[in-house]
């Protein structure tokens, strides 16, 4: 069995590394400038995002406890008028049809 003498590979060459090209550093800068500025934009809308979303759910909020009152607001009102057909009813049935001819007319 006769050796050989290992040849030299790529991974070990003594070959110096490359220069470093002005467009490639310039291209680097512009990259990195552009992620910093990102960051920075991204941490001063992060807490205004979070108020939009807050202020956001406080209105749907308010908007939910309108809603029940005025919901709460026609039961109490449609009680009613049923109690006071109840006990009128024939001025009930007086009062529709005397609406029912109003819209009729003014319909026609």
């Amino acid at each position: 069995m006769s050796t050989t003498p290992p040849e030299h590979s790529p991974a070990t060459t003594d070959a110096p590394a490359p220069a470093p090209n002005p467009a490639d550093e310039l291209l680097q800068r512009v990259v990195q400038g552009a992620h910093d500025g990102i960051d920075r934009i991204a941490e001063q809308a992060a807490p205004r995002l979070r108020q939009l979303h807050d202020g956001a759910q406080d209105a749907g909020e308010r908007v939910q406890a309108k809603a029940d009152e005025l919901r709460g607001l026609g039961e109490n009102w449609t009680d009613g008028l049923r109690d006071t057909v109840r006990q009128h009813p024939i001025a009930a049935v007086a009062t529709a049809l005397a609406v029912g001819v109003l819209i009729a007319r003014l319909t026609r």
